[in-house]
């Protein structure tokens, strides 16, 4: 069984890397952008969108106001990026916004920016893999009707190709991340060409619908709230731009600096296509509505949509008024398109784990987090983040309009706890520094992330007030769970570190150790391994020794008192009463009234145990062990020794190597080296 699983698991994930090969895993710049900003650069594929669809429920005069929601948006991006290369110069160590504010601002301020951004990454997955699976569905009439078991296949697949390793993984998502990038670009360029310079007319295919407002004759204070609402929706294009300060130990050497010509990359190129995709669909005409609503409020000739309705996504609406529908550019466009955002989610893949092995190291999540996997990626970490994405789309039904009004609450809380935390950092650092040209700079870097504070801080407030009534509340009060499990996580670290500590003056009390050793050998019947047992007792040489027996059955229990004196077995059997048939309460209560005669001794219980090579064996033997073994545990004074049988089924395992656990580091099988010897 145990060959068939490592076979498995070698098929899927590869063969085990050492520790010394973990600088093999480090990125170029042309394979971390795709890796870190695919999640940026996708969002264009549903930020544009989102502005239209709550613009529309004012009707489609509120249209006019998309430019400026639009310019908002570039404004807060360019800002929020060059906040963050003060981040990756300043902290490279890759703890991101959780060490920027755990250093600057306190724990609290730490650990509240890191269950912002493990909520934010699970919806990052969620969103990105839900909005591809509309995409798909437009063309594939089977996905759009299985929504939910398509989005979980795919985070599924997602989550094996990351447990190959971030290098693996991140050359496999280059192709269709540049790919994705060449497209929208090209759409853009030749979409603008088309426009300007050839004045030709360009029409979407909704370019002749009407939408009915929802909301018609808004207040003025009705009316900002929509906008400001569309533009809380908008500033989804900037999720992910934290991923790269938290991945700045997955870069090539010099980090700092790669890191943030990453980071600059990654941000020109998603402003050129945010703005890019929302002026096309614009000047084509491209008309969107709430999807949940979209059947009734579209009209086409006049008439509702009708339930049968699909809304095409803006992208592919921009695409076909650009290139015509069916065209090979169209199609080329819509695929790599779905395929980006099902790769968007990699950003949280390799975000979410890095965090929480930092979050494992400082003892606020469990340890299993710290641990490297077979290809030296944090496999823990991808699992869990892969279980809490696939819950959600269960949960949501794999809607995307449902799922982002969720999404960036925690992104944006952690922009404005990190950039005040970065303030206070220049702050800091401009006290002591007396060069003028380090203390112009610093103070230059203190001006940007100031900015940065202000304008992410303005931009929480509105995504809180436009979203909180829309689901944002889930996440208002997902963040404090899990930051109140995180302290109960470190309070218990804490507590058991403090109890197992070893005083530097702490001298061994010969009055503290045990005045008297009692050996009991519990005893079902009398065979080999009962035998084993009672002379490994002996040879202990405990100051005494019995044997113990349940008698459950009266007739069976002399049996076992006859045959024990007619062997002449030199060790006293001790028979104990037990009238309701148990077994593991007689011989409790026995321990307890040896610990209670002599505080000052300790018990030593052996147990016999068979030792099996089968599964389904183990289901048939040691269970009444394995109970008493686990009540005995938690008796002071009490020490519990097995005493194994191997059986002649345990013999096909003898000379097998044991197989790894995660995290382990390879090493080769004795054969192996000894011919490796030889040959030298």
């Amino acid at each position: 069984m145990s060959k068939v699983t490592d076979l498995v698991k070698r098929l899927f994930i590869g063969r085990a890397l050492r520790s010394t090969q973990l600088h093999e895993q480090l990125l170029p710049k042309r394979i971390a952008l795709p890796v870190f900003a695919s999640d940026a650069l996708s969002s264009v594929a549903y930020a544009p969108q989102e502005i239209l669809v709550i613009l529309s429920i004012a009707g489609l005069s509120f249209y006019h106001f998309a430019p400026w929601v639009a310019i908002a948006v570039v404004l807060v991006m360019l800002t929020v990026v060059a906040s963050y290369r003060q981040n990756v110069h300043a902290y490279p160590s890759g703890g991101g916004d959780y060490e920027v504010a755990t250093v600057n601002l306190g724990r609290n301020a730490g650990l509240t920016v890191a269950s912002a951004l493990m909520v934010d990454y699970v919806l990052t997955v969620a969103v990105s893999v839900a909005n591809g699976v509309d995409y798909v569905g437009a063309t594939i009439p089977y996905v759009a009707e299985h929504k939910p078991l398509v989005a979980i296949t795919i985070v599924v697949l997602l989550t094996l190709v990351n447990l190959r390793g971030i290098r693996e993984s991140g050359v496999a998502f280059a192709i269709p991340t540049y790919a994705f990038m060449v497209s929208v670009i090209g759409l853009v360029v030749w979409g603008g060409f088309r426009l300007l310079v050839m004045g030709d007319e360009l029409r979407a295919p909704t370019a002749d619908y009407q939408i009915i407002a929802e909301q018609s004759d808004l207040t003025s204070l009705a009316a900002a709230f929509l906008i400001l609402r569309a533009f809380s929706s908008g500033c989804a294009a900037l999720t992910g731009v934290e991923a790269i300060s938290n991945g700045v130990p997955a870069f090539r050497k010099p980090k700092s600096k790669n890191a943030a010509t990453t980071l600059l990359m990654m941000g020109l190129i998603a402003v050129t296509m945010f703005v890019g995709i929302i002026a096309l669909g614009l000047a084509s005409g491209v008309k969107l509505a709430d999807p949940a609503t979209a059947a009734r409020d579209v009209l086409i000739d006049g008439r509702p949509a009708g339930p049968d309705y699909y809304q095409q996504p803006i992208i592919a609406q921009v695409a076909d008024a650009v290139f015509g529908n069916g065209s090979l550019f169209f199609i080329a466009i819509s695929a790599v398109t779905a395929l980006i955002l099902f790769l968007a989610a990699n950003t949280a893949f390799n975000g979410f784990p890095v965090l929480g092995s930092i979050l494992a190291q400082d003892r606020y999540l469990p340890r299993q987090l710290h641990t490297r996997g077979d290809r030296l990626a944090f496999s823990n970490g991808i699992v869990i983040l892969a279980a809490g994405a696939c819950l959600l789309l269960w949960g949501f039904q794999a809607d995307v309009s449902r799922l982002l009004n969720l999404y960036i609450v925690g992104v944006f809380v952690s922009f404005t706890l990190s950039q005040t935390g970065m303030v206070r950092h220049w702050t800091r650092h401009l006290r002591t520094e007396t060069a003028p040209k380090a203390r112009a700079q610093m103070k230059r870097s203190r001006v940007i992330n100031f900015f940065g504070a202000v304008m992410t801080g303005v931009v929480l407030v509105v995504v809180l007030l436009t979203k909180f009534t829309h689901g944002a509340w889930i996440v208002c009060v997902a963040m404090p769970t899990l930051f109140l499990i995180m302290k109960g996580i470190n309070r218990h670290y804490e507590n058991v570190a403090a109890e197992l500590a070893v005083g530097e003056d702490l001298q061994v009390d010969e009055s503290m150790l045990p005045a008297r050793n009692h050996a009991i050998v519990l005893v079902s019947k009398i065979h080999k391994p009962t035998l084993r047992a009672l002379s490994y007792a002996r040879a202990t040489r405990p100051s005494t020794l019995e044997a113990v027996t349940v008698g459950v059955e009266g007739a069976e229990a002399r049996a076992l008192q006859e045959e024990w004196e007619r062997r002449g077995i030199p060790v006293p059997l001790k028979m104990l009463d037990s009238p309701y048939r148990e077994i593991t309460r007689p011989i409790l209560e026995y321990v307890k009234s040896l610990r209670r005669r002599s505080p000052r001794d300790v018990v030593t219980v052996y147990i016999p145990e068979y030792v099996v090579g089968r599964w389904w064996e183990h289901l048939l033997h040691n269970q009444s062990a394995l109970r008493l073994k686990g009540r005995l545990l938690f008796q002071p004074g009490v020490m519990v020794t097995s005493v194994p049988w191997q059986l002649h089924s345990s013999d096909r395992l003898k000379g097998r190597p044991e197989p790894a656990a995660p995290g382990a580091v390879r090493r080769p099988r004795p054969e192996m080296a000894r011919d490796q010897g030889a040959k030298a």
